[in-house]
């Protein structure tokens, strides 16, 4: 396989995207994932969350798209993790901020996100 470090890094992210993807079509999912108790979405979340899936659902294919030419389309992880992962963990910040979701319920989600920026930037250079 040609340049395994770009592959894996493309599908690693449209697997994750995927998978936020489904929180926020599925608002019992992102529930359970968030360990949200006193949470009731109205007709204005799930516009907001529609529109926000639709966004992740074309960056997961964004993703896919960049693995068919994988060294063409490396640029795409530096994109992928700046603005979008760190556009993500600002909001995220904010959320804990306000109470709404405990920093412990965070952490998790915070590693696998710098982990990834990481593998992102590594492959990317890497790639050079």
């Amino acid at each position: 396989m040609k340049y395994p470090l770009l592959r894996i890094s493309y599908w690693a992210g449209a697997i994750v995207d995927g998978v936020a993807a489904l929180a926020m079509i599925f608002p019992a999912l992102g529930k359970k994932m968030f360990g949200l108790t006193n949470f009731n979405p109205g007709p204005d979340y799930s516009f907001a969350m529609g529109m926000s899936a639709s966004l992740m659902l074309g960056w997961t294919a964004l993703l896919i798209w960049a693995d068919r030419d994988p060294l063409a389309r490396k640029g795409i992880l530096l994109l992928t993790v700046f603005p979008v992962i760190f556009g993500i963990v600002i909001a995220e910040i904010i959320v804990v901020a306000s109470g709404l979701i405990a920093v412990g319920q965070m952490i998790p989600l915070w590693i696998m996100q710098v982990s990834l920026s990481i593998l992102f930037i590594f492959s990317y250079w890497r790639s050079k």
